[in-house]
Parts: C-alpha cells; structure tokens; sequence
C-alpha cells in the first residue's frame, strides 16, 4: 500500500516494529522492506558514544592550545562545549554553575551549594566542586578559584556563547586578569571531527534520509507544513532518533527559512524542506526540493541551476588548498552565470555552514573566509534560489574532508523527480 498520512498515522499506534514504513504487500517489496528494517536495526545497534578516553584527548588538546596561546584557563558553563569536553549537562539558569578548564591542572566547577549531589553525580573528569549559598557571590568564588589556579599570564578565555552576566560579574571581581573570547580552544578542538564524531553524524544523517523518504510518500493534497512536520517527528521516532524536518510549499518555498502563514499543498506547488536529527548529540542537515505532481519548465530549470551550482562547490573542494569562501565562490558563479545573480539577489545565503554538535557551528562557507579546508571539517553544501512571488529551491547535503578530499554523508538528489540517489 502506498503511504499516506493517514496510514502513516494507523501505522504509528501499532508496535514500533510493525511502524515502520511499509509500501507495498508484494513478496519482493517485503523482503526488501524486511532489509530496510534490518538496516535500522543495525545503525541503531551500532551507535557508539564518545568514549572517556575520546574526552580526555578533547581535553588534553584544550590544555595544549591554552598553553600555546598562553591563556592560564577556559571557563564553560553548561552548554554544547562543556558536553564536548566534560560530557556535563545541566540546565541554565540566573544561577552560575560553570566549569574551569586550567591550562595546567586539576578541572574545577561551581554550582550552587544545593545543587552539589546532583552536580558531583554528573561528574566524569576531575573531583573538585567549589560551592556558593544564595547570599554569597559565585563570581566573588570564581575569581578566588582562579587566583589559587595562578594565572602566570593573567589571561583567561571565556567560551564564546557564555552568557554576558557571567562574564561581567567575574571580571568586576578582578582587575588583574585579562579575559578573552575561548574561540581559539574551543573551535579549534570541535572544528576538526574524529572518527567517531563522522559515525555518529553518518548514523544521523542516514536516519534523517530515511525520514525524508516516508515523508515525501506521505505527501498529500490540502495537508499543510504542520502535518508536515508532525509527520517528520513521527518517522524520525520510529526510526529511533529524535528529529524535525520542516516545509514550505509553493510561493512561501521562496523564504529561505519559510513562512508562518498556514499552507496547503496542491498539485504542481513546490516542496522545500529542510531538517534533521540528533544522534548522540551530533546533527544531521538535509534539505530537499521536489514538486507535488508534474513540474513544469520553469521549476526544472530552477532546480536545474541549483543542482549544478551544488556539484561545482563540491568539485571545487576536491581541489588541494581550496578555501571557504572559494567554495562559495563557485556555486555563486553558476547561478550568476544562469541569470539569477548578481550575487545575493537570488542566492541570499552562504553556501554552508560547519555542523557537529550544533546544526550552525565553525566555519562557514561565505565570502570574507579565507580557512583552508582541512580533513575532520564538516559541512553543509546548500545553495538556493529564491523568486519572490513563484518558488524556492534549496538543495543541502553535508560533507566531511578526509586527507583524499570531501566525503559526503548522503548523496545529492539526481533529478528534480529524483530526491534520493
């Protein structure tokens, strides 16, 4: 049977076993289909976290580029760096609870005095919890905490996204250190993925394909972008990752990032979507432009441009030396060269962005960045067109440089009638 959103919908409250996506009753269909259940199965058991041994080399690494930039200590509050290097997770709040990085040295945190089981329970790298009660100052402790560090340097990094009050409250406690931006450490370190990194993103952005194709079986006359959605969440659930996966049909399609207006799809309209999920706190990117029913000229011509742009980025890093904004670069000069320039007018966006633990993080494909790609980057490859008033095509797949060139984690859409390899 084909799959709808109605029987996707039937499908999702039987057994997550029996919920996977199923098109057909035929006996070939079913062995193929009981491979593909196979397959999840598999890429679900043979998900590996990062080990201990994996963060005290993040760790290490850190404490080396501090030294090398002689920075005296790295302070992180919870948040995707201190899950990068300490695998700590709490929530945020008025109420400071951080973690000291030193260049040289024993790990430190602080945390509110009643907070400190549940933080000494999330504990995996160093022993020493420092401890503040409501009336007293965590900033006042913070700055005491880094003079018993010694600061030879007088020089402390600060992780970029902390946030302002944090740093102000610190600084005004001191007047000897000298704070700045920990980009130097932290994006140096997370900016250049491990093997095990590229597994777990290959496993997320092999789970967030096969979502995409229940979705694009699912698709139906009048359902808007919240089924839509509501439908993406399903499947990557079934799948067994968390994900999102959001469209835009038609006219809306040209807003990059779409439009709250309710839509309903209809015959001939444009499907622009864009989405992921998370595996093991790594990020999957996937965007794919089809039409409901026949296209016409216009929208394969489109589609067109923007496929080859696509390729021509992707070309391009194959060459030895290449830099970010080469790349982008590239895919601006095929849609210029196809009369959808100049420039941004129609391509209103960088080509990418780097991916790892967050969907957006370092460094971009854009104009102005002259970073050499370099094996362990990873990034979106996304060029677009946007026609106010007709439609929007966006094509993205992620890529990781080896020491051989790029790698793609999912392989580009053929054919405008053709979304999957």
């Amino acid at each position: 049977m084909k799959l709808n959103r109605r029987s996707f919908v039937k499908l999702a409250s039987l057994s997550p076993a029996l919920a996977l996506p199923m098109v057909s009753c035929s006996p070939s269909e079913k062995e193929a289909e009981g491979k593909k259940k196979e397959n999840i199965k598999s890429l679900q058991l043979n998900i590996q976290p990062i080990s201990s041994e994996e963060r005290l080399a993040r760790i290490a690494k850190a404490q080396q580029l501090m030294q090398e930039q002689k920075i005296d200590a790295l302070f992180l509050e919870p948040g995707t760096c201190m899950k990068y290097f300490l695998d700590f997770d709490f929530f945020l709040s008025e109420r400071m609870v951080a973690a000291v990085i030193p260049a040289k040295g024993d790990i430190a945190y602080i945390c509110p005095k009643f907070e400190q089981d549940k933080v000494e329970e999330l504990v995996k790298f160093g022993n020493k919890v420092l401890t503040w009660d409501e009336h007293q100052s965590p900033y006042a402790l913070t700055a005491k905490l880094l003079s018993d560090l010694g600061t030879p340097n007088q020089k402390v990094a600060i992780e970029e996204r902390c946030r302002f009050f944090l740093y102000d409250g610190i600084k005004n406690e001191t007047s000897r250190i000298n704070f700045v931006n920990g980009e130097g450490v932290t994006a140096a370190c997370r900016m250049f993925k491990s093997p095990a990194e590229i597994a777990l993103m290959q496993a997320a952005n092999t789970a967030t394909l096969e979502a995409y194709k229940i979705l694009f079986d699912s698709l139906e006359e009048g359902m808007t972008q919240y089924d839509f959605r509501d439908i993406a969440s399903e499947a990557h659930s079934k799948l067994g990752f968390r994900g999102s996966i959001g469209a835009n049909f038609g006219e809306w399609s040209a807003f990059p990032h779409g439009s709250s207006k309710t839509q309903k799809l209809k015959p001939g309209d444009i499907v622009l979507a864009d989405g992921g999920c998370t595996v093991e706190g790594y990020q999957s990117d996937i965007s794919r432009t089809i039409v409901f029913g026949d296209y016409n000229d216009r929208q394969k011509e489109v589609w067109e441009v923007v496929k080859q742009a696509q390729t021509a980025a992707f070309e391009l890093a194959k060459q030895h030396g290449t830099t970010c904004e080469q790349m982008d670069a590239a895919a601006r000069a095929v849609i210029d060269q196809a009369g959808f320039g100049p420039d941004y007018k129609y391509f209103s966006h960088r080509l990418g962005h780097g991916i790892g633990m967050d969907g957006h993080e370092w460094t971009n494909l854009v104009r102005g960045n002259d970073t050499t790609l370099q094996a362990g980057m990873c990034f979106s490859n996304e060029p677009g067109i946007y026609i106010v008033g007709e439609f929007g095509v966006r094509l993205e797949d992620c890529f990781y440089m080896t020491e051989n060139g790029p790698q793609y984690f999912t392989q580009p859409s053929p054919a405008i009638d053709q979304p999957f390899a």
